[in-house]
C-alpha cells in the first residue's frame, strides 16, 4: 500500500434509493473516505492515479465533475481530489450534498446521480475498476427503468481502489449484495 494512503480514513456511506429521474443504486451504498490519501503539494494527480492503477481502477481522466444530474450505468466510479474543495449533490434533486476536499476518495455505485454545486479550485481523478469504459446518462424521462436491469448486472469490483484486495469497499459491497 501507498505511504500516502491514509489507513484509517473516516469512512461514511450512504444508501441512496431511487429519484424521481435517478436510480440510484437500492443495494451498494455511496462511499466516502475522508482524508483517505496525503497528498504534496504538487503531483498530487499523478500520485492518485498511481494509487488506483496499483489496485487494478484505471481508464483515468482529470478534471472537475459536471453541473448537471448525472450518473453511470454500465459501471462504478471512483474520484479522487487533488486539488481545491466541491459541494457535490448525490442522488438527484431529493439526495445529498456532500463537501470534497483535497485528500478525500468517493466511490460512486453504478446508478447513482451526483453533480457539483459550487467548488473553488475543483480538481479531481476519475477512474473504474478493470478499466471499464463508462457512459453518461442524463436521467432523461423513461430512462430510469430501461437502465435499472444495466445497473444490477455491474459486477462488483474485484479491488478496493484505495487498500486493494482487503480494502473496506469489500466489506460494505460484498456484505450488502450478499443479502440482497
Amino acid at each position: 500500500m501507498d505511504k500516502l494512503v491514509n489507513e484509517q480514513p473516516d469512512i461514511i456511506q450512504h444508501l441512496l434509493q431511487e429519484d424521481d429521474n435517478f436510480p440510484n443504486n437500492p443495494l451498494l451504498p455511496l462511499l466516502l473516505y475522508k482524508n483517505a490519501i496525503n497528498l504534496p503539494d504538487e503531483e498530487g494527480a499523478e500520485r492518485i492515479e498511481k494509487i488506483f492503477k496499483q489496485n487494478s481502477w484505471s481508464n483515468s481522466w482529470r478534471d472537475g465533475i459536471y453541473d448537471y444530474h448525472h450518473y453511470h450505468s454500465n459501471t462504478h466510479e471512483v474520484l479522487g481530489v487533488y486539488s481545491g474543495r466541491c459541494i457535490v449533490q448525490f442522488g438527484g434533486d431529493h439526495g445529498i450534498t456532500k463537501e470534497l476536499r483535497v485528500g478525500d476518495v468517493v466511490i460512486i455505485p453504478a446508478g447513482v446521480a451526483h453533480k457539483k454545486i459550487a467548488g473553488e479550485h475543483f480538481k479531481c481523478v476519475g477512474a473504474y475498476p478493470n478499466g471499464m469504459d463508462y457512459n453518461i446518462r442524463r436521467g432523461k424521462p423513461g430512462e430510469k427503468e430501461i437502465m435499472k436491469p444495466e445497473i444490477a448486472r455491474v459486477p462488483l469490483p474485484e479491488t478496493d481502489p484505495l487498500f486493494g484486495n482487503d480494502g473496506p469497499l469489500k466489506l460494505y459491497w460484498t456484505t450488502v449484495k450478499e443479502l440482497a
